[in-house]
């Protein structure tokens, strides 16, 4: 089955959910263009994330996505945490710093009953989910409203784990993608393999549909996938420039440059392996650390730098986040982006 006749929608394109760069906007530009938008709710508190739904209730009425982490919070640790402050220090010397300047942090919240109330307001047509499922319980409600369940798998087993429950497809995200691996049941880097050889193989064991990601930027890309078996595809990186975004102008002077040639995965910036393109932090300290806490425990103690340094208009301690190809990237509207991936207009 094709995405369009699952989700309801009229191009089997879906843009990848990209917290810290996006609200409602990109969603409704992607949905009116006849892709499916897709909201990021992993960072939101339950009254943002009502006011984001009612904002994009009121301006689209096609089918849209939302989606949710359901990692397992890790207890913290002093001990950790002080190896990566001191990891961290001499950076924070350099820019003026104190260690007393770092704060809790944004918050990364895995689904749960506040959030769930919230939806039952809204019954949004396609749930997704980063990191697994969370507790069946938990997606009971969603499917007795109707709502599609779909979520990321990057290896085989897992792709077979979600069939087994109960998911209406399955994201195999490639290596190639940008942003945060959505790995659940082996976080090994040895087991993440590019989108052209982890599609197939998941394909000839499952039988709901597949939507490939990792590394589409063009209606080439997305032919491919196509012709691999996909049902569609999810494609996050070429939005990051488009106009009803929120990346900032550091990340967008990245995404241009020769620098976005050059990503690799790292674990810098939330304690998760994520894909990025390579700056100064990453080079100095290596893209994947020891020392960082786990998943979202790293993000804290760096966040300080990142402020620091982006107020002088540099990226060397930002998670600037993207796929191994950045060359669908246009700082033009969504639904441009949108069309042109379906192959219905040209790039402009």
């Amino acid at each position: 089955m094709r995405i369009e006749e699952l989700f309801g929608i009229e191009l089997p394109i879906i843009q990848a959910p990209m917290a810290g760069v996006q609200d409602h906007r990109l969603a409704v530009a992607v949905s009116n263009a006849g892709g499916l938008g897709s909201l990021p709710c992993a960072m939101l508190s339950e009254e943002r994330l009502a006011q984001e739904l009612e904002s994009l209730s009121q301006q689209t009425d096609r089918p849209y996505n939302v989606n949710f982490f359901c990692h397992t919070p890790p207890a913290p640790d002093s001990g950790v945490e002080g190896r990566w402050r001191a990891a961290l220090l001499p950076y924070y010397e350099e820019l003026g710093l104190e260690l007393t300047s770092i704060t809790s942090g944004p918050r990364r919240t895995p689904f749960n009953q506040q959030a769930l109330a919230v939806l039952e307001t809204f019954k949004p047509p396609v749930v997704s989910f980063h990191f697994g499922l969370p507790d069946p319980e938990l997606l009971a409600p969603i499917r007795a409203w109707g709502g599609k369940i779909i979520a990321s798998a990057t290896t085989v087993q897992e792709a077979i784990w979600l069939e087994q429950h109960g998911v209406d497809a399955i994201i195999a995200q490639g290596l190639e993608a940008g942003g945060h691996r959505g790995f659940f049941l082996d976080k090994s880097i040895a087991t993440q393999v590019g989108i052209f050889a982890l599609l197939p193989q998941i394909i000839q064991v499952v039988s709901v549909p597949v939507i490939a990601a990792g590394g589409i930027a063009d209606a080439q890309g997305v032919a491919a996938m196509m012709a691999l078996g996909a049902a569609g595809v999810q494609v996050g990186t070429a939005y990051l420039l488009c106009d009803e975004t929120q990346t900032s102008e550091v990340h967008r002077a990245a995404l241009q440059s020769e620098a976005a040639n050059t990503t690799a995965l790292t674990n810098l910036f939330s304690g998760g392996a994520a894909r990025g393109i390579v700056n100064r932090v990453m080079r100095e300290l290596g893209p994947m650390s020891a020392e960082a806490p786990p998943f979202p425990l790293a993000t804290p103690a760096i966040a300080p730098l990142r402020a620091a340094a982006e107020a002088q208009q540099s990226g060397d301690f930002s998670p600037l986040w993207a796929g191994q190809n950045v060359t669908g990237c246009r700082a033009v509207s969504a639904q441009v982006i949108t069309q042109a991936l379906a192959n219905i207009e040209e790039m402009r």
